[in-house]
């Protein structure tokens, strides 16, 4: 019941800036955690950003400075603004969120469907 659509992917050339947008929809009581994921052809999924329910955000240490997570709770929605994109940046963008779908419930963490971010040399 609980998805997470995702947005904003696309082709842009080296330097450039994408805005990703990822909205929560269903059955959700709360939200903790939400968190922007990436996997490169033939790499593991690493984590590019998290941002708590209050706001504190981290970062992965090749995005650190280029990109900037935030959140907007009241509309359950996470976006990553990302800046001087480099061509090491392409890859299937994954947003995450751990969510309690209602009360008495364990909290799980529900993925989007994956965002193409191609950066051009």
């Amino acid at each position: 019941q609980v998805q997470l659509v995702e947005s904003g992917g696309g082709l842009v050339q080296a330097g450039g800036s994408l805005r990703l947008s990822c909205a929560a929809s269903g059955s959700i009581f709360s939200i903790n955690d939400m968190g922007w994921y990436r996997q490169a052809p033939g790499k593991q999924r690493e984590l590019v950003a998290v941002i708590t329910d209050y706001g504190s955000t981290n970062y992965a240490d090749s995005v650190r400075g280029r990109f900037t997570i935030s959140r907007d709770n009241a509309k359950n929605t996470v976006y990553l603004q990302m800046n001087r994109l480099k061509p090491e940046d392409t890859a299937v963008y994954y947003c995450k969120a751990a969510i309690r779908s209602a009360p008495g419930r364990r909290t799980y963490d529900y993925w989007g469907q994956g965002t193409q971010v191609t950066v051009s040399s």
